[in-house]
């Protein structure tokens, strides 16, 4: 019991006729399950210490960089009716090919001769309106003329005026002088005819004197009717004068009017003609949109319009343009929450659908069937809903993308970032942290700021 000797009666006993035994020895199966679980835990441990690339993941389509070079619609710039079709769906069309043609649905437009109508009205017009302007010219030479003729007839009254205020001051002057003269006639008479009275002269050389005396007295009212007449000359100039001015002001205010109003009238002609002009072009330019034509060179993709006389309206779409190029981009879509870890120039691995792919996140070293890409453009407001676009163009360095993609095809990416182990990619994920972005302390910038 105390195990001293070493002779052991267990060496004579043979375990397999003992079921007590048998229970207290270990399995083999046990001991190798042992093994290969230490095996696992210590091969987890190493690989728990293995580099592992951060990335951010995104999705979305392939589209073209430019936007020139993306499906577009064309679309009719008038209303009209399919008449026929000249290209077919799949068809490759070179910029300037027609793609259908269109009739008239407007009333306003059915007339055949409708062009050759409008030039007549707008020749009529022009012809209405050199007469309007013949008529303006007419009536401001009438209107010079008046105020020509106004400043002679004002010249002409104006010096009649100064003739008669000389007069006048000539008759005043004479009658005057003819008052002077009456008086002295008149003191010689009183003193003659108390000579005449006291018998110191005759009869005759009284009468005489008498006589002399009587025709001064004539003399001076004929000297103050000229002056009198004179200052109503003087009146009747002035108011010539006023009339002349009143008359030639009249017309030529009436020759004015009639002016403004022929320049108020050849100034709506000027309109309309313009008015009819415009409606001439834009007639002339929609006789050009009976026929659509390919905006650029690419593949008729999609007919939106079918039917032979079926209608169509003003802007709407009629088929589908897919561009040939070889500006490929993919259009990616990545949370609001990872877009301030992602640069421009930040290195991006592309999975195309349908394009047999093996793809490991974290070592892209290793991931076969993806491309590589670089992140050209981010847009700066949001797209949908918590995420926003970024534009991924291929890497120049890598890998040239497949030919065979086409627009609209569906793309997983994912923006590369720093190598972190991959222990600390899972402690990083189970708490919800973001990307590590930093190294040495220092962000990191993208290849193009570096360089």
């Amino acid at each position: 019991m105390l195990n001293i000797s070493n002779n052991k009666d267990t060496d004579f006993l043979d375990e397999g006729e003992f079921y007590s035994l048998r229970t207290l020895k270990t399995p083999g199966m046990g001991r190798l399950l042992a093994k290969v679980l230490l095996v696992i835990i210590g091969i987890s441990i190493i690989v728990m210490f293995l580099p592992w690339q951060q990335n951010i993941r995104g999705t979305g389509t392939l589209t073209a960089f430019h936007p020139r070079n993306r499906p577009q619609t064309v679309e009719s710039a008038i209303a009209g009716r399919i008449i026929d079709w000249k290209k077919r769906e799949g068809e490759f069309i070179h910029k300037g090919d027609t793609i259908l043609s269109l009739a008239e649905v407007k009333d306003k437009y059915f007339d055949p001769q409708l062009l050759s109508r409008m030039k007549e009205q707008i020749e009529a017009k022009e012809s209405g309106l050199e007469a309007k302007r013949a008529k303006r010219q007419a009536l401001e030479n009438q209107v010079a003329a008046l105020r020509q003729g106004r400043q002679m007839k004002l010249k002409q009254a104006q010096n009649k005026l100064k003739q008669t205020i000389l007069k006048l001051e000539s008759d005043s002057i004479a009658f005057e002088s003819e008052k002077v003269n009456f008086d002295n006639a008149e003191n010689i008479f009183e003193r003659n005819k108390k000579r005449y009275e006291a018998g110191n002269i005759s009869l005759t050389k009284f009468q005489e004197l008498e006589s002399k005396f009587q025709a001064s007295k004539a003399k001076v009212i004929s000297a103050e009717n000229k002056w009198l007449q004179s200052q109503a000359e003087l009146i009747n100039a002035r108011v010539n004068l006023t009339s002349i001015e009143a008359e030639y002001q009249d017309k030529i205010s009436k020759s004015q009017s009639d002016l403004s109003a022929t320049i108020a009238d050849i100034f709506d002609s000027e309109a309309t003609l313009s008015k009819m002009r415009n409606e001439f072009t834009n007639v002339e330019i929609r006789n050009f949109n009976y026929q659509v034509i390919a905006p650029q060179t690419g593949y008729l993709v999609k007919a939106m319009k079918a039917g032979i006389g079926e209608t169509i309206k003003e802007g709407e779409a009629i088929a589908t343009i897919m561009p040939e190029t070889d500006d490929k981009a993919a259009e990616m879509y990545v949370k609001a929450m990872d877009l301030p870890f992602i640069s421009h120039g930040r290195p991006v691995r592309v999975q195309f659908d349908g394009w047999p792919a093996l793809q490991f996140s974290g070592w892209p070293n290793v991931s076969v069937g993806t491309f590589g890409g670089i992140v050209d453009v981010i847009d700066r407001v949001e797209s949908k809903p918590g995420y926003f676009r970024i534009l991924v163009t291929p890497d120049p360095e890598q890998e040239e993308w497949p030919h065979q993609l086409r627009m609209g095809s569906g793309i997983k990416g994912w923006v590369m970032l720093n190598d972190v182990p991959i222990w600390y990619e899972l402690w990083r994920q189970l708490n919800g942290f973001p990307p590590s972005i930093y190294e040495n302390g220092e962000i990191q910038m993208d290849n193009k700021k570096k360089k």
